[in-house]
């Protein structure tokens, strides 16, 4: 009995692409959102809030008691992590995933919350690699089994829809693509 390899490539390719079908739409939709970071920032919605309170005027004997007095104008309770003063009437207060910076003698508040977007954040966090380690040799054995879903793919169909008809055009033109960009582009 003769080898089936039209029969073992379509099994393959088969299972190997349901099994890549988690990753695939994680990548797709993380490699879309980071191609356009220049736009935005895919992993945090950043807001940007101006506002006025009355200037201060007493002077404090630390840092840590101007930004406490800052902070109850601003009728914000949460602890905050440090502060910084960067020129004689400006502090900068920093919370987690908040900063503050008030011109005290002026009263001008600006305030830059960070929040996580939520799954894209994740979707990011594993498609750029951050935890390293386990995760390195997973996205390994991903890139590979596209390779191997790309190749039994050109020989799934038979004749002129296959790879010795339409299928070489279209491998051809996919082939060329980048090819002619890093050409352009070098």
């Amino acid at each position: 009995m003769a080898f089936k390899w039209r029969k073992w490539n379509i099994i393959i390719h088969r299972d190997l692409g349901y099994l890549c079908v988690g990753l695939t739409l994680i990548y797709a939709v993380s490699g879309v959102a980071v191609n356009h970071i220049d736009d935005w920032n895919p992993n945090y919605d950043i807001q940007r809030i101006e506002s006025q309170m009355e200037p201060i005027t007493t002077d404090y004997a630390s840092r840590d008691e101007l930004a406490q007095e800052v902070m109850r104008r601003l009728q914000i309770e949460k602890p905050y992590k440090s502060t910084f003063l960067p020129n004689p009437q400006t502090i900068e207060i920093y919370l987690d995933q908040h900063t503050i910076t008030v011109n005290y003698k002026t009263g001008v508040v600006q305030q830059e919350i960070i929040k996580n977007r939520p799954i894209l954040r994740q979707f990011n966090f594993l498609h750029l690699n951050e935890p390293k380690k386990l995760w390195t040799w997973v996205a390994d054995i991903y890139a590979i089994s596209l390779g191997i879903l790309a190749i039994t793919g050109m020989f799934i169909l038979k004749g002129k829809k296959g790879i010795t008809g339409r299928g070489a055009w279209l491998t051809g033109i996919g082939i060329l693509l980048p090819v002619l960009f890093l050409w352009g582009y070098f």
